[in-house]
């Protein structure tokens, strides 16, 4: 006696969300494209201090990309449930970090401040970058569950919280320009998630006053202010380094003069392959290299915007939001940094600047935005239902 149940399959594969190959492959360019111009700008810098290690540099952010690479894997293919799950430790993780700036036993001074911690094999990390990406995570988890919950009983004080305490540790370190940066980032979340904004004018009517005291207290930063106002100034000491970041992009003009052939080669620009890269790709390939970057940069926005407001999950969203403004506009502020537009702020260039910690939370950064390009709607209907005949039902 025939018998007929109505089984849910297994959505066809062509049901499946896939990740975005486009951002995937404006993620490859963007890094490819960074190894490359640091690989030209940072040679002349590593033989001269490194043993003639021509590779020193190439070597080490190859690493940072290889732990990178790691965490881009964990977050692409990692449930959004279970990283909700991860979000507190990661905020302990980076809290802790943070800390540790200010143990001596740790800390590591660079530049005249303790930003850094001490890692094995005489790499070195900075927290605040880290801090970016758990910032954006907490935020995104914390506005996806308020909205579950009448607009009357929604609390954003206990994020702001988590916010102000973030803000303050990376304020200690002396990081006055990160501090702002994330402070922006932060605020832009707020506004698209469409959460309560009634402590912003208190929180700027506190900040403002005390940004402009930070700003006159220190003789390094009033010295950036001065010389942002008047490039003579300080034009051999204190802005030294963006008068020649000016000149190598001056002399780059349409073509640029070819690779490692230009001022940046001949140590005008000093530390070129840290946060003023830019002018030596810029010097190299001239204005059609930088219409080549940001055309690639462009098409990351694009895409990375595109996941994050076509995205079904708003945790997903969210986060992927904060990821692609934490890189796009760290990327716009450090070419204008370098053109002369704004002061200098010490933000490296995601994707070319030296620096382990900075590629690594990128990367990872990018896996998550993957991640949510291929998130679906929880109790979707797109699955397909058949009348099966256990009569007839044969077993393989």
């Amino acid at each position: 006696m025939g018998s007929n149940y109505t089984f849910e399959a297994h959505k066809p594969m062509e049901n499946y969300h896939k990740c975005d190959v486009a951002f995937l492959v404006s993620v490859l360019l963007l890094w490819g494209l960074g190894m490359f111009t640091l690989f030209v700008c940072s040679q002349s810098y590593a033989v001269r201090f490194f043993n003639n290690d021509s590779f020193y540099f190439i070597k080490r952010q190859l690493l940072c990309s290889a732990v990178g690479l790691v965490l881009f894997v964990l977050f692409l293919f990692t449930d959004m449930e279970i990283i909700k799950k991860m979000i507190m430790y990661l905020v302990l993780v980076s809290i802790i970090l943070c800390v540790m700036t200010f143990i001596p036993a740790f800390r590591i001074k660079k530049n005249g401040a303790y930003r850094w911690i001490k890692m094995p094999f005489n790499f070195s990390f900075q927290p605040s970058e880290l801090v970016k990406f758990a910032l954006v995570l907490y935020l995104a988890a914390y506005f996806d569950k308020q909205m579950d919950k009448e607009e009357s009983q929604r609390d954003v004080l206990p994020c702001v919280g988590i916010f102000v305490l973030f803000l303050g540790l990376i304020l200690f370190q002396k990081d006055f320009s990160t501090t702002v940066f994330i402070a922006i980032v932060g605020i832009s979340m707020f506004f698209v998630s469409g959460a309560k904004l009634k402590w912003i004018w208190p929180f700027l009517m506190l900040t403002i006053p005390l940004a402009i005291i930070l700003i006159t207290s220190e003789q390094y930063r009033m010295e950036r202010i001065i010389g942002f106002l008047n490039p003579e100034e300080g034009a051999s000491s204190f802005n030294y380094q963006v008068n020649a970041s000016k000149n190598a992009i001056t002399a780059g003009g349409f073509w640029g003069t070819g690779i490692g052939r230009g001022l940046s080669k001949l140590d005008s620009i000093p530390e070129v392959q840290a946060d003023y890269i830019f002018a030596g790709w810029t010097e190299s390939m001239g204005f059609f290299g930088v219409v080549l970057y940001f055309a690639l940069l462009g098409f990351f926005t694009w895409r990375g915007y595109k996941t994050a407001f076509n995205c079904p999950s708003r945790f997903a969203a969210y986060g992927s939001f904060g990821c692609v403004t934490t890189i796009v506009f760290q990327s716009i502020v450090n070419c204008m940094v370098v053109c002369g537009i704004i002061p200098s702020t010490g933000i490296p260039l995601p994707f070319f600047s030296v620096g382990g910690s900075s590629i690594i939370v990128t990367l990872a950064m990018c896996g998550f935005v993957l991640n949510a390009s291929r998130c679906e709607e929880k109790n979707s209907n797109n699955y397909v239902y058949e009348d099966v005949n256990l009569d007839t039902l044969t077993i393989l």
